[in-house]
């Protein structure tokens, strides 16, 4: 008897990598995603979002961070992670390098856009962006091209800043702003609301922007794609169990809308003068 199951049993796992390797629906899913916290401030934002998926899509799904925006490229555009919680830089880029597909785009403040905002000390004496000519900035991700665009579009080129670093996370620009090691920088607005009643102040806000996505990667097929998107529009922050899983993510976003590329086209003309950097 015992034979016989475990025959069943080795018969039936063969069956499931067999499925996987001729391209049906994986037996689990990756979703990546780019740093824009610490390691471990990711994945208590995350995982919420997966395991939500993995009751829904009755198939597991393990989140697997990647240490920069370059790297969560690379794994979603190489179809090493299967979806992944992307910038608006991050999708363009993994659009043009491996064909992913927009699943849906984040709700932030009841609105399909979000901004970034450049921040100083609230006891500051910086009121313009003007001000900050010759001063400290800091950035996040070296590879989040965003932030530089609208730094300079704000009037700001960086050679008249004193000087500039890019500290990696947002969190990590705010306390660095903060604790005084650099006169101003740049992070979400949702970060700056965070942390506007601790000392923080705004003064320049950029365009509306399309917010951060979720994409999958060319090796979802149609079927899977539309489980993926069906799940995501069907989360309702007015529901408790939901909105647990949508605030953890964000304390602004308010649900998932579907996405399209063109949404994306004022990135793309903001970071244009940074095109040589992204190929």
């Amino acid at each position: 008897m015992h034979f016989r199951i475990a025959v069943f049993l080795v018969t039936m796992s063969v069956a499931v990598v067999a499925s996987t390797a001729h391209g049906t629906e994986p037996r689990e899913l990756r979703f990546g995603s780019v740093a824009a916290y610490i390691p471990a401030e990711m994945h208590r934002r995350l995982d919420p979002l997966a395991n939500y998926l993995s009751e829904t899509l009755k198939m597991p799904v393990s989140t697997q961070l990647s240490p920069n925006l370059s790297k969560a490229v690379e794994e979603i555009s190489a179809g090493n992670v299967d979806l992944a919680y992307l910038t608006p830089v991050a999708y363009i880029r993994a659009h043009d390098q491996g064909r992913v597909r927009l699943v849906a785009k984040t709700i932030t403040y009841g609105q399909p856009y979000f901004q970034l905002v450049i921040v100083v000390r609230a006891d500051s004496g910086i009121a313009t962006v003007e001000d900050l000519k010759g001063k400290s900035f800091a950035f996040g991700d070296k590879a989040a091209l965003l932030q530089r665009a609208v730094v300079m579009g704000a009037g700001l080129p960086l050679d008249q800043l004193q000087e500039y670093k890019f500290l990696n996370h947002y969190e990590n620009v705010v306390r660095g702003v903060l604790s005084g090691d650099f006169d101003a920088g740049i992070v979400l607005d949702s970060t700056a609301m965070n942390w506007q009643e601790k000392g923080l102040r705004v003064i320049h806000t950029s365009p509306e922007l399309p917010p951060y996505s979720i994409v999958v990667s060319s090796r979802v097929d149609d079927e899977l794609f539309d489980r993926i998107q069906k799940a995501l529009l069907a989360l309702d922050v007015n529901r408790p169990d939901h909105r647990l899983i949508i605030k953890t993510l964000s304390e602004g976003c308010d649900g998932y809308t579907p996405a399209s590329d063109s949404d994306y086209n004022v990135v793309r003309k903001l970071i244009k003068p940074f095109e040589k950097e992204i190929n």
